[in-house]
């Protein structure tokens, strides 16, 4: 169920992201929503790839498909790092790891539909975007 739920994922990311199109902010922004809606959409996938402790290395296919998931993030991020000053840019890993923590807590936290969750004064996207916003103008990303 893991890695059926990181194929969803990964597919869902990679339609999101859209190489980038058709600019890397509109396309950076629909990679972060695209996250939210689908631990929405799909909690029993969710929780089976993200919450149930199982390894990754249990089986060579969920792995990989992990992998594709985190690579679509990586890829992105990997973009924007380039449009950031040379000096003291970041490594895209780490922007990839940042953004990942962050989408991926107020996907837990905020935007999964539980009733038990905490309610926001704003829509879980809206809290993204600006979070996301405030962190790469943080790095020197500048306004597009």
């Amino acid at each position: 169920m893991a890695r059926r739920g990181f194929e969803q994922f990964s597919a869902a990311l990679t339609q999101a992201w859209s190489d980038g199109s058709p600019d890397l902010f509109t396309a950076f922004d629909r990679l972060g929503k695209a996250y939210l809606t689908f631990a929405k959409r799909e909690p029993a996938y969710y929780s089976a790839m993200f919450e149930a402790g199982v390894p990754l290395d249990a089986d060579p296919q969920l792995r990989e498909a992990s992998e594709r998931a985190f690579a679509v993030l990586r890829a992105a991020a990997e973009k924007l790092v380039a449009l950031m000053p040379a000096k003291g840019r970041p490594p895209a890993l780490m922007v990839a790891l940042h953004v990942w923590s962050l989408t991926h807590g107020i996907a837990s936290l905020f935007s999964r539909g539980d009733a038990s969750r905490r309610s926001l004064p704003m829509p879980p996207e809206e809290l993204l975007e600006a979070a996301i916003l405030i962190y790469l103008r943080g790095l020197g990303l500048p306004a597009p």
